[in-house]
């Protein structure tokens, strides 16, 4: 309910309305002392008849005054915090692309802006172009998840078929980056991120396919990885978590956000020039399966819909999405300035007043 007297500036007058405060009649045992009680009396009344007049002639005002628009009233009384800071673009509303997937996944956006996503039970990864037009850029694609492009235009792609990870020339060429690791079966690669200089992060959950031949885990734990740009030394970074999944770093290459869906966490570390990983602190209380990042820096985390929090950990927004599940997320569009959402059986878009990090 809104302080229409903070609205309008009344104040005191208002509590008038409510009611005039009490006059108290004193008694007393003389008769001059009552004339002076009795004029003070009429002076108390006077001045709170005069108090009233003033106030219902500024409610009238106030009740004649054209409405102010609902956001106007909302950010005077700080109601609309959270709209004022979301990236959401004014007026913009959740489009559904294409759909009558099995299961989307792993979008990602080339230099130009177009979007390659997966529809990883039948195997294929589509591409969603900026002239909005959809055609399929591999098939098969080794059961491709996340999807990452490196600095080179090649597409980086978690294999999910033998768990492994994939580089993916522009024709459609593949080399293979990762089998194992020291020498066994990694449980299958999830989710990926490149830093600037080229070295790659990526998760490796454990989610048993129907497809695989294969026996039970080789790695002992659900991990995350770091093959360095040369692409000849793949180590852990991180061995303490439940089950992590989503992964992003920020442009600059000093930090990284690993969500460990497992235990319903975000975690943001500390990236040294190795590779490897320090100053490991919560950075909120939601895990996540894909992750994204804007130029302000704000974390988009996936699961019931995406859910926005802003550097500090604050949640400031929270986008609805009519499925089941949503995966994955990342900025696409010529400006970047859309945000592409796969979600269980279709390809979603919304309008952003923010572009991606890149």
């Amino acid at each position: 309910m809104f302080d229409f007297a903070f609205l309008a500036g009344c104040g005191p007058d208002i509590d008038l309305i409510q009611g005039p405060p009490g006059i108290r009649i004193c008694h007393t045992t003389t008769r001059e002392s009552n004339r002076e009680s009795i004029a003070d009396k009429r002076s108390d009344i006077r001045r709170a008849l005069l108090s009233r007049k003033s106030s219902r002639e500024k409610l009238s005002a106030m009740e004649t005054m054209p409405a102010l628009p609902l956001l106007s009233l909302s950010f005077a009384t700080g109601i609309a915090l959270a709209h004022a800071e979301s990236p959401i673009a004014p007026g913009a509303r959740l489009e559904l692309l294409v759909g009558g997937f099995m299961f989307t996944e792993g979008p990602a956006a080339d230099r130009e802006g177009n979007v390659f996503f997966t529809d990883q039970p039948n195997d294929r990864i589509l591409k969603w172009s900026i002239e909005e037009r959809l055609t399929v850029f591999l098939e098969p694609s080794g059961r491709s998840n996340g999807l990452y492009f490196d600095r080179q235009g090649h597409l980086l792609a978690c294999a999910d078929l033998k768990n492994q990870l994939w580089s993916i020339s522009p024709e459609g060429d593949v080399t293979v980056l990762v089998r194992d690791y020291q020498g066994k079966l990694l449980n299958g690669p999830n989710d990926l991120w490149v830093r600037p200089d080229g070295g790659i992060y990526f998760t490796d959950p454990y989610y048993k396919r129907p497809y695989w031949n294969r026996g039970d885990p080789e790695q002992g734990g659900q991990f995350v990885y770091y093959l360095s740009p040369d692409q000849e030394t793949l180590m852990r970074v991180d061995e303490d978590l439940v089950q992590p999944n989503g992964i992003v770093g920020t442009e600059d290459g000093q930090h990284l956000y690993v969500a460990d869906i497992g235990a319903s966490k975000t975690y943001v570390y500390a990236i040294r020039g190795d590779g490897s990983l320090g100053n490991r602190r919560l950075f909120c209380e939601m895990g996540s399966d894909g992750m994204t990042l804007d130029e302000k820096g704000n974390v988009y985390l996936t699961g019931n819909g995406v859910t926005v929090f802003d550097p500090s950990g604050r949640k400031i927004e929270q986008i609805e999405v009519p499925e089941r599940w949503t995966a994955n997320v990342c900025f696409g569009g010529k400006d970047r300035r859309t945000l592409f959402i796969a979600a269980s059986k279709g390809l979603y878009a919304l309008r952003m007043s923010v572009s991606g990090a890149r």
